[in-house]
């Protein structure tokens, strides 16, 4: 069995589709925890990355949103007390645009912009006499060694690029049987659509299906080459609720 007080990164998954990518991706898998808090409730997976020693939670089945996330995130230090820092890695919907060209696979990472930390709450806030929205609750920005190894990233990525393509085919060709469900799809199955475009009400078919007849309702994007990072990596806001 795992000593608990090993890990120093705690990892926590909205959903199981993330927690079997996150699983996947460990270099080591170690047995479970020596023992837990008597009042924890999580599952965990314990393994490495590199030189870091990691504990990842995922929430309960059916469960979403702030407040599984923050008793998951309690009772993983209960459990884990040399744990010092904490990330949330998942699935999230881009909001590409003109100055942000962000595509289907591509990666954003949490980044202190403008005033904000990185992560803005976008659903706690306050509307007086028909004014604009006005956010009332603002997260803090994340610790200065997170924000240091960001630096040190976006620098390797801009001299060398980055491998996340090879890393994800090598797990791929290691456990086929994720290829179904976890393979990137196709680039030509990334279709932008323009603002304005409404999906039909009474359709249940894909956009592909029931939006794709009428191509000038497409946003027109340059093909990535291969000077381009695939997936491409961004650095900016995260809108959470």
């Amino acid at each position: 069995m795992s000593d608990p007080n090993i890990y120093n990164v705690g990892w926590i998954c909205a959903i199981p589709t993330e927690y079997v990518a996150a699983r996947t991706f460990l270099d080591e898998i170690h047995p479970g925890p020596e023992k837990l808090s008597p009042n924890d409730n999580n599952e965990y997976t314990l393994g490495k990355i590199g030189n870091h020693n990691i504990v990842i939670a995922v929430l309960p089945d059916g469960e979403y949103g702030l407040s599984p996330a923050t008793s998951v995130a309690k009772d993983m230090l209960h459990s884990f007390p040399s744990v010092r820092i904490g990330l949330m890695v998942g699935i999230g919907g881009g909001a590409p645009s003109l100055k942000h060209d962000i595509r289907l696979g591509d990666v954003v990472v949490s980044s202190p912009k403008d005033g904000n930390s990185g992560v803005f709450q976008y659903d706690f806030g306050k509307t007086i006499q028909d004014q604009s929205f006005q956010a009332t609750r603002f997260l803090n920005q994340p610790p200065p060694v997170l924000r240091a190894a960001v630096s040190g990233i976006k620098a390797v990525h801009e001299t060398d690029g980055h491998q996340l393509d090879e890393a994800i085919n090598g797990v791929l060709n290691r456990k086929p049987r994720l290829r179904t469900k976890y393979q990137r799809p196709q680039i030509g199955t990334d279709r932008l659509y323009q603002a304005s475009v409404v999906h039909p009400l009474d359709k249940n078919t894909s956009c592909r299906v029931a939006c794709e007849k009428d191509l000038s309702k497409l946003v027109s994007r340059p093909q990535r080459t291969e000077e381009d990072d695939i997936p491409a990596v961004h650095y900016g806001l995260i809108a959470s609720a």
